[in-house]
């Protein structure tokens, strides 16, 4: 025979003698395997439901109530029976046009700016100065914890009696230093409770901001530095030319979680000043609490809640955008 007609055999042929199949009839499984491939399809989806039934009745189920009962006139008695008239966009309406939705919506923005900015600048040069190898590195970063890790409600009520204008431990501690001679009004001022909120709120998040910066900053190699320091990329230069870089993705997941949830603080708020004085710390989150459980007017609170939802969704999908073209740029 010929090493013509012999060539099309050796092509098919592998080692072992066990001859490959050429063409589309090569992917398909063999009959004794789809038994095998059924079961662990049918294993994926059993380690899947109870995470997916989880999601629905917590998540989903709340969701979805909300956004129908911003469409309905809910109230103490409709709230039991389930028999809530529909009004459509009435509710929304309402909120939207209502006086205190304007100073709840630019007490929202100053309080979420102020808050992200302190906690991730405090949050970063920490998580740079911890990466520094000195005694009790670890202890230290451990007790920067305890603010993330304490409820909210105790916090907030430790920080009312600091902040208390003739108890406070803050004022004493400036009076005995000769600084002040009267106690500050920090939570009953117009002009300085919103400060006070969010110098509160920064106090709370500077851990969340630490930890994630800091596992980013560890993930650089030392390598690069090295490199660049050949370089001169030295100090500042090194981290804006190598560290800012490298750190860019983990400072786009910090912004967008902490500004979600700086969108949706409500115990800090309630705790330190309950929207006052004079609703000069009211925020939409507050809003909508007390139409739903101070007022009663849970329809128009269910509105107010999904537009805080909107915003939220809209910053991070176009910062996720912004960040992304960056990137590729």
């Amino acid at each position: 025979m010929s090493l013509a007609t012999d060539l099309p055999h050796s092509e098919g042929r592998a080692a072992g003698g066990v001859v490959k199949a050429h063409g589309p009839g090569a992917e398909k499984p063999s009959p004794r395997r789809r038994p095998r491939q059924r079961r662990e399809r049918l294993f994926q989806w059993l380690f899947l439901v109870p995470a997916v039934v989880y999601m629905t009745l917590f998540f989903g189920y709340p969701v979805v109530k909300n956004v129908v009962m911003s469409f309905q006139e809910y109230t103490t008695s409709t709230f039991f029976t389930g028999e809530a008239p529909w009004v459509g966009f009435t509710n929304y309406v309402t909120v939207l046009q209502s006086s205190l939705f304007s100073t709840s919506l630019l007490n929202t923005v100053l309080f979420t700016i102020g808050s992200i900015i302190g906690q991730f600048v405090i949050g970063l040069a920490l998580a740079i100065f911890f990466q520094r190898k000195f005694p009790l590195n670890g202890i230290l970063r451990s007790l920067l914890l305890l603010p993330w890790l304490l409820p909210l409600i105790v916090s907030s009520a430790v920080w009312r009696w600091i902040l208390d204008k003739d108890s406070g431990a803050l004022n004493r501690f400036l009076g005995d230093l000769g600084i002040i001679d009267t106690g500050i009004p920090w939570l009953t001022s117009t002009s300085l409770a919103l400060i006070a909120v969010v110098g509160v709120n920064i106090w709370i998040g500077i851990p969340f901001n630490l930890t994630i910066l800091y596992g980013g900053l560890q993930e650089i190699p030392d390598e690069l530095y090295e490199a660049g320091s050949l370089d001169g990329a030295t100090g500042w230069k090194a981290f804006r030319h190598i560290t800012w870089p490298m750190l860019r993705p983990v400072v786009s997941v910090v912004l967008v979680l902490g500004v979600v949830y700086t969108l949706k603080v409500l115990d800090i708020i309630l705790g330190l000043t309950n929207g006052g004085p004079a609703n000069s710390t009211q925020t939409i989150a507050t809003q909508s609490y007390n139409l739903s459980f101070h007022e009663f007017k849970f329809g128009e609170g269910a509105a107010l809640g999904n537009v805080l939802v909107v915003i939220s969704l809209v910053f991070a999908v176009l910062y996720l955008r912004a960040s992304r073209r960056a990137v590729d740029e």
